[in-house]
């Protein structure tokens, strides 16, 4: 069930006096290819994007409009991402949380908070908060999570066109059924995750 997201959270803290509040989310945790990609989004509270919510319960043409108007109407937005090597090196979840730290840090000016979906994130100097199911029920969460979705989604999609054996247009790079069994015939290419080994995987894949 689709849930819009609400501006209440950010209010609030705009009448505390927090005034550039960013929204910091991320996609691609679960895939066995392909990075993992952040993103950071400070919405201008004078210019509502209606139809806001998490980027998984829309359909990817809506996703796609709503990236256009999330990126016009912003004070600011910036994209990151940690791909499948550094993701090997430091484990998921801390690629994550990297991945989410670069794309606050590029922000220009930065944020005075940013809140962030379920987690903390290490190394920020201003202030933060971690919003349980943040791109549910949070505008800036939820904008973040449109443009991390579709900026990955494009990047899976210009793979697939360099190497279309794994059928990443359609799954994204996520344990599909047809992406495990293409791994089975073909093995592992660059964009795969050493590190990730879903039980489902043949001793024989490389």
């Amino acid at each position: 069930m689709k849930v819009r997201a609400r501006r209440t959270l950010e209010n609030t803290l705009r009448r505390w006096g927090f005034y550039r509040i960013a929204g910091v989310d991320e996609v691609g945790r679960g895939c066995l290819a392909g990075p993992v990609v952040a993103a950071a989004v400070v919405l201008d509270p004078d210019r509502h994007v209606p139809g806001l919510c998490d980027s998984k319960m829309i359909a990817a043409a809506e996703r796609e409009r709503l990236y256009g108007a999330i990126t016009q109407k912003a004070v600011s937005w910036s994209v990151a991402a940690a791909q499948p090597l550094e993701i090997d090196d430091l484990n998921i979840h801390r690629a994550s949380l990297e991945a989410m730290r670069r794309a606050v840090m590029a922000l220009v000016p930065l944020p005075d908070l940013v809140l962030v979906d379920a987690f903390l994130i290490p190394g920020l100097s201003m202030a933060q908060q971690g919003v349980i199911h943040g791109d549910r029920v949070c505008t800036a969460i939820a904008a973040a999570s449109i443009v991390a979705k579709v900026t990955r989604d494009r990047e899976m999609l210009a793979h697939h066109v360099v190497d279309p054996r794994y059928g990443y247009d359609r799954h994204k790079g996520y344990a599909t059924s047809e992406h495990l069994a293409a791994l089975a015939r073909h093995g592992r290419s660059p964009l795969h995750r050493r590190s990730f080994r879903p039980v489902s995987w043949i001793d024989t894949i490389n």
